[in-house]
């Protein structure tokens, strides 16, 4: 509850009005259940006794019409906020007063869960870092995440609420940053031995400073190919921050796909080969079909212009 971001600072509000909302009920219920407890104890005999009572209609509008109201209330914040803050939408503005320029292009990050650390992919850039993620302040972030084993949750409470992260699948979040800072990251999956150290530090900078960033990390000579992923893949716990300097072409896609080993088949390619095939059987069994059904049509009209003379010889 203490966003820095846009889409966080929208998940903070919509949870303090739903709070608020629900609080309109249970505040009075509360009140009333004391109330009724100590107005209706046994040693007041002021209180007024009728065991025939069964009925009001005022009252039953207000037990019934109040938390009606409040629901529909609810659903309607729910349903605007669904699509608003969906995490696959593109983002629209900045903050509340900023709308995104037309010329500011979203950053994209491409995100690994691995056992237990965090893996941070920037394509563009051509680098990479383990356990530290860095952003430029009022950028759009196109985040798209995936697992190397279990499944994970990547979750940056400053920024944005948690989306998980599957092994052969590919999740995302778009988001921005509006404060510089550092803020906490880590998984809200359940993982494994390591996951209680599965954290990691979100830099939010100026434009300036992640360039710097950026060219600091291309200093480095270790580069983020298929062998040194293979490597990084092994289960490890507490890694320190590392970066890699350059990014082997298409290893993200290969991750996705589970084929970061060149002698695997990728996901990707399984798929299109079994529609392949499936569309494959259901031609052969559609043109089956229509040579039985001439067949049978010519048998049939062979039949119909047999004449009894024709059928005597």
């Amino acid at each position: 509850m203490n966003p820095s971001g846009d889409i966080a600072l929208q998940q903070s509000h919509l949870i303090t009005v739903s709070t608020l909302l629900m609080l309109l009920i249970i505040v009075p219920v509360i009140f009333l259940t004391i109330l009724f407890a100590w107005r209706y104890r046994k040693s007041n005999t002021k209180a007024k006794y009728e065991p025939d009572w069964d009925h009001s209609t005022r009252l039953e509008l207000v037990i019934w019409g109040a938390p009606l109201l409040i629901i529909i209330v609810l659903g309607l914040l729910t349903w605007i906020s669904t699509h608003t803050l969906d995490p696959y939408r593109p983002l629209q503005r900045l903050d509340d007063k900023r709308p995104i320029p037309a010329s500011v292009k979203p950053l994209e990050v491409q995100v690994v869960a691995m056992d237990w650390k965090w893996l941070f992919i920037y394509p563009e850039q051509g680098v990479a870092s383990v356990n530290e993620l860095v952003a430029p302040i009022d950028v759009p972030v196109r985040f798209k995440i995936t697992a190397s084993t279990v499944m994970n949750s990547f979750y940056i409470p400053a920024l944005a609420g948690q989306i998980y992260a599957m092994a052969g699948m590919e999740t995302q979040l778009n988001a921005v940053i509006n404060k510089t800072g550092v803020y906490d990251g880590f998984s809200a999956n359940y993982s494994g031995e390591g996951f209680s150290q599965m954290r990691f530090k979100f830099h939010g900078t100026s434009a300036a400073d992640f360039e710097k960033w950026v060219q600091k990390t291309k200093s480095s000579t270790v580069a983020l190919d298929r062998a040194n992923y293979t490597a990084l893949d092994k289960p490890s716990i507490g890694d320190k921050v590392r970066h890699y300097g350059s990014v082997e072409a298409g290893l993200y896609d290969a991750i996705v796909n589970r084929c970061v080993d060149r002698n695997a088949v990728c996901i990707k390619d399984q798929m299109a080969e079994d529609a392949t095939r499936i569309s494959r059987k259901v031609s052969s069994a559609a043109v089956a079909a229509e040579r039985s059904a001439r067949r049978m049509t010519e048998a049939t009209t062979a039949e119909v212009c047999i004449t009894p003379e024709t059928k005597k010889n």
